[in-house]
């Protein structure tokens, strides 16, 4: 059998997973400026410069598309969170690029009900996926990753500093680590 097969799959892969990239960087950017409801699937292909078409041919939606977005968020800020070199560290990675993110901000603005929703600890894969990867970054001890999730959905609401990310975080990290 030729390998042609094989490496023609493996770059249709590349450039499905290049086009999410985009669609989520372009997301992102429309959601920062105007809110998921005032968002549209023009506006993001536009943003994200894909066709409407190629968001479709990933997502079934937009609700899909800004589920996968928020996954992939949670992915990469895990990833983030796993290369720092101490569980303080890992905090203050957190808690900034938490309290920084600019389409959060807006979401708490433009879309109330649904952050409240997005909060609201569930049973919803999403937030499995956050518990696992707390616990995965910061030990299965349920009661320090309980704190350390509380603490950082605070900061959807109430954004802090990066001072006040990293004083909290040395703090956090003094009383559930040493």
């Amino acid at each position: 059998m030729s390998a042609e097969p094989a490496l023609n799959y493996a770059r249709q892969i590349a450039t499905s997973n290049k086009s999410r990239a985009a669609i989520f960087a372009g997301a992102k950017s429309v959601i920062a400026e105007v809110g998921n409801y005032q968002s549209n699937i023009s506006d993001i292909a536009l943003r994200s410069q894909v066709s409407k078409a190629t968001i479709y041919n990933q997502f079934a939606d937009k609700a899909e598309m800004v589920e996968c977005l928020v996954e992939s968020e949670v992915l990469r800020l895990t990833a983030a969170a796993l290369a720092a070199p101490s569980r303080q560290a890992a905090l203050e990675i957190l808690s900034i690029s938490i309290s920084q993110d600019l389409a959060l901000r807006r979401l708490v603005e433009t879309d109330p009900t649904d952050v409240a929703k997005l909060v609201s600890i569930t049973d919803h894969p999403t937030w499995l996926l956050v518990h696992q990867s707390i616990a995965k970054i910061f030990g299965a001890d349920s009661a320090a990753c309980g704190l350390i999730l509380r603490w950082l959905i605070g900061q959807i609401a109430s954004p802090i500093t990066q001072e006040e990310s990293l004083a909290q975080s040395k703090r956090l990290a003094t009383s559930l680590f040493n």
